[in-house]
């Protein structure tokens, strides 16, 4: 399945980088860090303005879900595990074991690793809280990040000092 063809393209700036959102005619379609501006801007869409005024109050820790219209094209398989890594409360962090267990198979571990990796809508759709089985910080469980080890450690431990006042610790 091909992913839907960009209709409107912004960046923002973000305390850990340039993010490029991007939204079809039905809805947000990808949400990435970049380098640079990969492309050039496409006409003002409101959904793209929404997606990154919820992008801004997240990363000033004012909103820990997102509400945008998503239109994210793939696999059936993925498309049901990103649904599953929607339902990741904020603050939490689950194992790719965990959510193998969430699809109801637990010998799915690599499918389910290969779909997060494949998650076009990052943040918003957190693939940041999946780790590896030891649930540490380390680079070898934080290696698979497509944005980047030091990204992933930012977005946890940004989650994590926004619930410490209100949540015991998930560890």
């Amino acid at each position: 399945m091909a992913a839907p063809l960009p209709f409107s393209r912004a960046y923002t700036t973000t305390p850990i980088g340039l993010m490029e959102v991007c939204a079809s005619v039905h809805g947000i379609c990808g949400a990435k860090f970049v380098d640079a501006p990969e492309h050039g801007i496409l006409p003002a869409h409101p959904p793209v303005q929404a997606c990154i005024d919820q992008l801004t109050e997240y990363f000033a820790g004012t909103r820990t879900e997102f509400t945008v219209e998503l239109d994210m094209a793939g696999p059936p398989y993925y498309l049901r595990v990103w649904q599953r890594l929607r339902a990741i409360p904020f603050g939490k962090r689950i194992t790719y074991l965990d959510l193998a267990n969430m699809m109801q198979d637990p010998n799915a571990t690599r499918a389910v690793g290969g779909a997060n990796a494949r998650n076009p809508v990052w943040v918003i759709v957190p693939c940041h809280r999946v780790v590896g089985s030891a649930h540490s910080l380390t680079d070898n469980d934080l290696r698979g990040y497509a944005g980047g080890v030091p990204r992933k450690r930012w977005l946890l431990e940004h989650e994590q000092r926004l619930t410490q006042g209100y949540q015991t610790a998930l560890f």
